[in-house]
This record gives C-alpha cells, structure tokens and sequence, in this order.
C-alpha cells in the first residue's frame, strides 16, 4: 500500500506569466514577485519531510526549489519541463486564436511542440518514480505540466487538465484514500 504524497510546487511569477504568454522551454528568470511568492511558500513546504524532490531544468522551477529551501539534494528531471509549444512560444491564446479560431492547447496541441498525450507519456515517468520513492516526493515545475500530472495521477486523460486551474507558486498535494490516488488539495496559495 502507498500512504505517501506527492506535493506539486508550481514556480512563481515570470514576465511572461503575467502577461499570459506560453513559455515552454524559454528560460526566463523569476520577477522579484515571483521571489516573494516563493519564500511565502516556505511555512507550508516545512510540514513535509521531503525524501526526494524532482525540479525541471528550467532556470525558473530551479529559482523555486532553491528560494523554497528545497535544493538540497534536488533532481533535474527533464519529464517535468514545461510543456513544449513549439511555433507558439511566447504567444498569448488571443494572439494565436486570430490565426487558429476555436484552438485548445490541450485538444490541438503545439505545432513543432507537443500534444497533450505526449506531455502525458512524460508525466507517467514522474509518476512511477514518485510512486516508487520511500516517502514525500516534491515536483518543482510549471503550470501545464503540473496540471496534466494532476489529471493522470487519478486516472484521467492528458486533456483532461483542461479543468485544473493552477496559480503560480502554488502547492497541491497528490495522495491516497483507501488505496486509491486522490487530489488531497489543489492550487493552495
């Protein structure tokens, strides 16, 4: 039986974030907001005894593990970059619906990047590592990909993260009741 949890920390504020531009494998830095966002996280981060915490390679997610006290012993793993826009990065959705009506990143997927059931493939292999960890397990990434490894470990398709909003520097926590995967909390500021 798995009794332990896996807690979610979506990186702080960047430039583009709050301008609402897909940044995927762009690596911007942290605005001092963002700083500030992630260090407000640290007395929530100190109840758990992390024995194993997974960070993106991308500069901002890194930022965050180190501002929330949990580089020490930090993995990179490349499965928990951001997802890969491909010939959108750096748009914003209105700017790219004028020339795509009607898309839906988690219908559509990027062109040149990824779809949502590749992002899915990707967060499967976080998954079975979390799963696999002998207690808590932190994921220090961005909000897409966070959000598709929310949908996935319930059960749920890739697109289904659709429906998971997920606020920069933010903590969820993936758990467990009666040995079944659960979302204990989302999206915790």
């Amino acid at each position: 039986m798995t009794s332990h949890r896996c807690v979610l920390i979506r990186h702080g504020e960047t430039e583009w974030s709050r301008n609402g531009r897909h940044t995927g494998r762009t690596d911007l830095r942290l605005l001092p907001e963002g700083e500030a966002q992630v260090t407000s996280l640290v007395p929530t981060l100190a109840g758990f005894e992390f024995t194993t915490v997974l960070t993106s390679p991308l500069l901002r997610a890194r930022q965050t593990s180190r501002l929330a006290g949990l580089d020490e012993g930090a993995e990179v793993d490349p499965d928990l970059a951001e997802w890969d826009y491909g010939t959108f990065e750096g748009l914003t959705t209105p700017e790219i619906r004028r020339d795509h009506p009607g898309w839906d990143l988690f219908d559509d997927g990027a062109p040149g990047g990824e779809s949502a059931d590749q992002v899915g493939i990707r967060v499967d292999r976080v998954i079975r590592r979390v799963r696999a960890a002998p207690g808590d397990v932190a994921c220090v990434a961005h909000g897409h990909v966070l959000r598709v490894l929310g949908a996935r470990w319930i059960g749920l398709a890739a697109s289904s993260a659709r429906s998971f909003a997920l606020d920069p520097a933010s903590v969820s926590v993936l758990g467990w009741e009666r040995d079944q995967p659960v979302i204990a909390e989302w999206n915790r500021r």
